[in-house]
């Protein structure tokens, strides 16, 4: 079905989406562009899946844009260049509001793209050995599509310090930052995400989706529209099979289905 992608779903409901182009440290063209749109699209909509593993094959989590590709994209017309740009913006929308938890399991570089792509995820495991660098301006670019969700994890000033100037950082300082929350021993990176993704097993998928959508809009509107919306998502959770089943499992002392 991908063309960039190896996707994989195990028993227990873990999708395990893996960059494919270790030739080019996994940088982002067309064809990766929309095989990620598409995979995160499918994973939403596939009730078996319930947590999305992201990763990169090879020594590289995700290297930012392709530089081919955008040479290809400057030569042509500007109708065609916001064609391009827009794909990105589209395929880091589709990652962001996947309405499933994403573990993002950085196993190397993450430049450009690859700290946009990072950012999108809901929780972040890092190797030790990794680097970061928003690096658009050492090529005389900008970090616009990745910026919203760049500017989000890591605040206006972090941002202007690193995005201004493209230098690199380790993995200790991204999760100083906010860009990562653990960063382990590369040789500890699999039982670390397996330790996240076991976490998010735990809990109910429909509660999951909507407690991810509740807190995109609790983060960009004022308390009083807050409390409506949220008193309305309350009282959808206590209407739905999984907050009936949740409290009449604690109160029996069960096990609630999505754990058994």
């Amino acid at each position: 079905m991908y063309e960039t992608l190896i996707v994989e779903t195990d028993r227990r409901g873990v999708a395990r989406i893996t960059l494919n182009r270790p030739e080019a440290a996994n940088a982002l063209n067309d064809a990766l562009l929309r095989d990620l749109k598409d995979a995160f699209h499918d994973c939403g909509r596939d009730l078996n899946v319930r947590v999305i593993v992201l990763t990169g094959t090879g020594k590289a989590f995700c290297a930012g844009g392709d530089l081919a590709w955008m040479q290809a994209i400057n030569n042509s017309s500007r109708s065609e260049r916001v064609l391009g740009s827009r794909a990105v913006a589209d395929m880091l929308y589709a990652a962001d509001t996947v309405g499933k938890p994403v573990v993002a399991r950085v196993n190397g570089a993450a430049f450009g793209g690859g700290v946009g792509l990072a950012c999108t995820a809901d929780a972040v495991v890092a190797a030790q050995s990794a680097s970061f660098a928003l690096s658009e301006v050492r090529l005389g670019l900008v970090p616009a599509n990745i910026g919203p969700y760049v500017v989000r994890r890591m605040g206006a000033s972090q941002a202007r310090r690193y995005a201004l100037s493209g230098r690199r950082f380790s993995a200790m300082d991204a999760q100083k930052l906010g860009i990562v929350h653990e960063v382990v021993a590369d040789e500890q990176l699999e039982d670390a995400v397996e330790r996240e993704v076991a976490t998010f097993l735990e809990a109910a998928p429909e509660a999951i989706s909507i407690t991810k959508s509740l807190i995109a809009y609790v983060d960009g509107h004022s308390e009083q529209d807050n409390i409506l919306y949220t008193a309305d998502r309350l009282a959808d959770a206590w209407e739905t099979e999984c907050g009936r089943e949740g409290i009449k499992s604690f109160l029996g002392k069960t096990v609630p289905s999505w754990r058994a």
